[in-house]
């Protein structure tokens, strides 16, 4: 007897995977439950900035994403370092479009939910998915969950589980899958300023070298400012795990030591325009929770560690595999249980694999390069002096690149990949 609980797939988690999978599905005519275990809107740590291959997700889900709509567009990327302030429109393409876009994940994530509603998903918010329920076979066949501020048990059952339940990787790991000490990891911290001066930039911007005021020691880690539009700017920093300083560090100390060298006229040095406090996440890189596909669970976006080494982009690959996810859930939901529907699900970590695992792997290579200083400080004071070596450098780090008919850069971004061994 079917009850209310009960669906084809649970989606645990209403991120961007976890919508974007739950919306492909729910497309298709899937019988979907997408569990959040907090309430709209909520917050989450981001540089809220988009690029071209998060804009096409979002345009394969109908999201609406003109300025009047409330998104602030972006025409490419400016890369501060050097003595230089370069600015890198985004290419145009046949497979992407060529604008990025900047939206606060405090309504984001919630527009995600409601396209993913209309489309027929069933939304349970205030949901905290506890554990996995197992068959005799060890297969996972649902939920358990703490439903509402008196966290009432409950079970909920499917025979397909997907985990977007982000960095953090509960489910994945009740399933026995830790991350892997030998992929890339970040740490990235952001605040909210406001800030007139920059707020309607149409350039996101990205800092390559950070310093103190008065200094000329670079601090570690890569800085970035984002418009919001509405009078405030999203600012941030990111260390990697190749870093020195990586786990030894104050953030939040080297956060505001960068911005208190920045031009006065911004007024993002000052506490007086700060928005609420600075905080902090995790950036899963490079594939760093394998496999993706394990006894009846899909593992989408951050909880597979699916958030690119070469810019600490997440929110693109979180809906592109969630996209993935619920193709290869369709298919594997028409064949019968057992051997034939498992044979299906297998499908999905081999496409990941052949799509992103080598670009990865020249990611994992490019984080240790960056985590000398010596090789950073020569890569920004010969590299940005040349526009079309950077252009060649914004394709490669943004991913963005024609897989058939494109210029002598696609070709050899693309060849670069293929040759990489996959992670």
């Amino acid at each position: 007897m079917t009850t209310e609980n009960d669906a084809e797939v649970i989606v645990v988690g209403a991120g961007p995977g976890g919508s974007a999978t739950a919306y492909h599905l729910a497309q298709h005519g899937v019988r979907v439950l997408l569990l959040e275990k907090t309430e709209f809107p909520r917050e989450k740590v981001c540089g809220d900035g988009l690029t071209p291959r998060a804009v096409r997700q979002l345009l394969r889900m109908g999201v609406d994403t003109s300025v009047e709509a409330g998104w602030v567009r972006n025409r490419g990327l400016r890369v501060v370092g050097g003595g230089l302030r370069l600015e890198l429109d985004w290419p145009d393409l046949a497979s992407f479009p060529n604008y990025g876009l900047v939206r606060p994940r405090l309504d984001f994530d919630e527009l995600l939910a409601r396209r993913a509603v209309a489309a027929g998903a069933e939304l349970r918010t205030a949901v905290e998915v506890t554990a996995p329920i197992f068959d005799r076979a060890g297969r996972v066949v649902g939920v358990e969950a703490a439903v509402g501020p008196e966290q009432e048990p409950a079970t909920f059952r499917a025979p397909l589980v997907v985990a977007a339940d982000g960095v953090s990787g509960r489910f994945p790991l009740a399933l026995g899958l830790a991350k892997r000490d030998d992929r890339p990891l970040g740490v990235a911290v952001r605040r909210y300023y406001r800030c007139p001066a920059k707020h309607d930039d149409n350039y996101l911007e990205s800092w390559l070298e950070l310093r103190r005021k008065g200094s000329d020691a670079l601090l570690p880690g890569y800085g970035w400012i984002f418009g919001l539009g509405d009078g405030r700017v999203n600012v941030g920093l990111g260390v990697l795990n190749s870093s020195s300083a990586f786990g030894k560090t104050n953030y939040r100390r080297l956060l505001t030591d960068w911005l208190a060298n920045t031009p006065e006229e911004w007024g993002i040095a000052d506490e007086a325009n700060a928005e609420g406090s600075i905080l902090g996440a995790a950036l899963p890189m490079g594939f760093n929770r394998v496999p993706h596909y394990a006894r009846g669970t899909l593992l989408v976006g951050d909880s597979g560690g699916m958030v690119n080494p070469f810019n600490g982009e997440g929110i693109a690959y979180a809906m592109e595999s969630g996209e993935l996810a619920a193709e290869v859930a369709v298919q594997a939901l028409a064949r019968p249980a057992g051997v034939e529907r498992e044979r299906a699900l297998m499908a999905y970590p081999a496409e990941l694999k052949a799509r992103f695992g080598g670009y990865y792997r020249l990611g994992g290579i490019f984080v240790k390069l960056i985590g000398r200083p010596e090789i950073m400080r020569a890569a920004t004071k010969y590299g940005l002096p040349h526009p079309m070596l950077m252009r060649f450098v914004l394709k490669l780090l943004a991913n963005l690149t024609d897989p058939r008919d494109g210029d002598a850069m696609d070709r050899v971004i693309n060849a670069m990949t293929k040759a990489a061994p996959a992670v």
